[in-house]
């Protein structure tokens, strides 16, 4: 390969990754799960390959980029759209501390040791493990992390609005994601369906299907977001 020939590939290989990166869209920069890690680490290495690799014709060198990013776009489509595919796909944040107690089998799911779990508190301002009251490693990588009311930082809203000590559950939690009931909270916070529709009623709201997200917040009420699509 010439060097005329090796300066067109990498100008071409380069060209190509950033059009097609773009099209990919963001997240597959700011939200490195696993998927995203292993696609942008298989789009890099074709792109090499295309840019050096002389026995790598460019038709098929671009071919692979192509269709490998069509791959990524294709499946990112259905992350969104189902709940299981994302699920497979990502996994699920996993609680490694629960009202300031450390979860011992969540921690070696997540094949993390008791100092790497420091390090991410570290790194989140927390330099006590009794100063937490939830850490949710998500599935990013990235550590989550809820003070405990004493260690939390006073905010303007906090001057006005005493503590309540009747809060009636200690984390928020979404009972409908992607328009679809999560059965599986709702019996966790020990609440049913028709608790459910008795909620969406009083919010002015028929019917789950017309609901995208809902969460039941710390104090027992219930916090919705309407289908965009019912909006208009």
């Amino acid at each position: 390969m010439d060097i005329f020939e090796l300066i067109f590939r990498l100008v071409l290989a380069f060209l190509t990754l950033l059009v097609l990166t773009r099209i990919m869209g963001r997240k597959e920069i700011s939200q490195m799960t696993f998927f995203n890690f292993v696609s942008a680490i298989s789009i890099g290495t074709l792109g090499a390959s295309l840019a050096i690799d002389s026995t790598l014709s460019i038709q098929n060198g671009m071919i692979a980029l192509v269709a490998w990013s069509a791959f990524t776009i294709l499946l990112g489509y259905i992350d969104i759209k189902s709940k299981k595919a994302r699920t497979a796909v990502e996994g699920e944040p996993i609680i490694l501390i629960r009202n300031g107690k450390i979860m011992d089998e969540a921690l070696q799911k997540t094949r993390l040791d008791v100092d790497a779990l420091n390090v991410l508190l570290r790194k989140k301002n927390v330099f006590s493990l009794s100063d937490v009251d939830y850490a949710i490693f998500e599935t990013d990588g990235t550590l989550s992390v809820l003070k405990s009311h004493t260690k939390q930082t006073v905010t303007k809203g906090d001057m006005n609005t005493p503590l309540n000590p009747n809060e009636m559950f200690s984390l928020p939690t979404a009972v409908i994601a992607d328009g679809k009931v999560n059965r599986g909270n709702l019996d966790k916070l020990n609440l049913d369906q028709n608790w459910l529709d008795q909620q969406l009623k009083l919010s002015g709201v028929n019917s789950v299907d017309d609901v995208f997200y809902a969460e039941v917040q710390k104090d027992g009420s219930l916090y919705v977001d309407q289908n965009e699509d019912m909006l208009h």
